[in-house]
């Protein structure tokens, strides 16, 4: 008895190729079955998708050997470089309106000069045909209005001293007359118009402001990683992080670029004439800044640069983060309005907090540039085109105080100007009612108080933010502040 012979080892898997392959030839023994032929198998290859926008993003077919295309690679980075460079120059005209503002110094004890002096002519009056010689032979010179403007006074090579900084005639040709800019806009009508200044002086520090900010927006997430990597190794089940670490992160990053952020505020500051000019460029500043005012590690340590920095980029990002969530329950939407669940609601929410923030952030603000346009050690002091206090402040508090307590904040100021005619035949009676003006003048708030003087920008800041709302509302951006923080 013979047992059937096993089929196993005569079958053949089907060929994965893409190719037709002819059935093996029949077996010699007729008493075993020939098996059947193989089914012919296709293999479809997929075409990856062309995934580049303008060319500029690599291929995601994994098949492919990765190698480093330079050309891929510096057309990428010309381009993020040009749109930076682009949205910074949009912006920074209003930037520098806004920093001008800051820095300039308008004491109240300050007279509101007239716009015109006159001084009456001795010798039109007596060679006169009208006037009669007898008249003016016995008339008492008691008995004349003519008044005459009192001298000024001079220093021991006789130039005049400056005694107000109203007074055009001792204002120095390289700064913007005070007391007409109100607002950011009026400032940078005025810095175009300013013979010493000009259109070009809109973008002063663009460069160093462009490198700024890309450095910000890259180290500030690198360093919030690392700090997260090291804080919460063990702690990765946590729902949400501590709040002071984006905080620390802001506070690092904004340490670290505090010199890039001290060179853009004195460029920006500095009189673009050339004779009066202490820069000419960000190298050159920092340069001297670390030559003459202790190096670096007065840059870095200095108590007028270390403590306003850490209060700007410490403030800035905790009220980002807390005053939503402590607004959105007050008005009515719940006490669990997230982003994703209602975005408009935590928008709204957010642009108020925003609002709301800068009644702090923007006297630390005016304090910092205020603080960082006054030079240190051997260095001579910065010219601005803007009007600064002649007396240098000690730190963050003697700042707030001198701001508050010196300086007026009724701008525009109002100048007084008279006819020649008048202000000669009325002396007494001018008198008599500029103090009667200058009495109501003080008995406003306003021209007693600096507080107005820290708030520098702030409409500018305000409409910004109503500006983002409404682009986050209709347009669906989940971030607010995108890119519009630095306003």
């Amino acid at each position: 008895m013979t047992s059937n012979p096993s089929l196993r080892d005569l079958y053949n898997p089907p060929s994965s190729a893409w190719a037709f392959i002819p059935p093996p030839p029949p077996m010699q023994n007729a008493s075993v079955p020939a098996p059947a032929p193989a089914a012919t198998s296709y293999q479809w290859t997929t075409r990856p998708a062309h995934n580049s926008i303008f060319d500029l993003s690599p291929s995601l077919d994994l098949s492919e050997p990765s190698s480093l295309d330079v050309s891929l690679l510096l057309r990428s980075l010309f381009a993020s470089a040009l749109l930076q460079y682009t949205s910074t120059a949009l912006v920074m005209p209003l930037e520098v309106g806004k920093l001008l503002l800051q820095i300039q110094w308008i004491p109240k004890d300050a007279p509101a000069p007239s716009s015109q002096i006159y001084e009456e002519e001795e010798e039109e009056e007596t060679l006169s045909d009208s006037t009669n010689e007898d008249e003016s032979y016995f008339a008492d010179p008691a008995a004349s209005h003519t008044k005459y403007p009192a001298p000024k006074p001079v220093d021991d090579q006789g130039y005049v001293i400056r005694t107000s900084v109203l007074e055009d005639g001792t204002r120095p040709e390289y700064i913007i007359p005070v007391g007409s800019m109100n607002g950011t806009w009026d400032m940078v009508k005025r810095v175009a118009t300013f013979r010493g200044e000009g259109w070009l002086s809109l973008w002063k520090g663009l460069l160093t402001s462009c490198i700024h900010d890309v450095l910000f927006s890259n180290v500030q997430p690198l360093v919030d990683n690392i700090i997260h990597s090291i804080f919460l190794s063990s702690a990765a089940g946590l729902y949400r992080p501590p709040l002071l670490l984006p905080v620390a992160s802001h506070v690092i990053t904004g340490f670290l670029l505090s010199p890039l952020d001290l060179v853009r505020t004195r460029l920006v500051a500095q009189s673009a004439m050339q004779r009066y000019r202490t820069y000419t460029g960000p190298f050159d500043a920092l340069r001297q800044i670390i030559a003459q005012e202790g190096g670096i590690r007065s840059i870095y340590f200095h108590p007028q640069v270390l403590i306003p920095t850490i209060l700007d980029n410490g403030l800035r990002p905790l009220l980002h983060i807390l005053m939503p969530t402590l607004i959105a329950p007050r008005l009515g939407f719940g006490p669990h309005v997230a982003p994703d669940t209602s975005p408009i609601a935590w928008a709204f929410a957010q642009v108020l907090g925003s609002m709301a923030s800068l009644l702090i952030t923007l006297p630390i603000e005016t304090v910092r540039r205020r603080l960082q346009v006054q030079t240190r050690g051997t260095a001579k002091a910065l010219r601005t085109c803007a009007e600064t206090r002649p007396v240098p402040y000690n730190g963050v508090v003697d700042a707030l105080w001198h701001i508050v307590t010196e300086e007026r904040s009724d701008l525009p100021i109002k100048r007084r100007s008279k006819p020649r005619k008048q202000q000669a035949e009325h002396a007494e009676e001018n008198d008599s009612n500029d103090l009667i003006a200058e009495k109501q003048d003080e008995s406003r708030w306003l021209r007693n108080t600096g507080i107005g003087q820290l708030y520098r920008g702030m409409r500018m800041r305000v409409g910004v933010s109503v500006i983002v709302l409404l682009l986050t509302t209709f347009g669906g951006q989940q971030e607010v502040d995108g890119g519009w923080a630095e306003l």
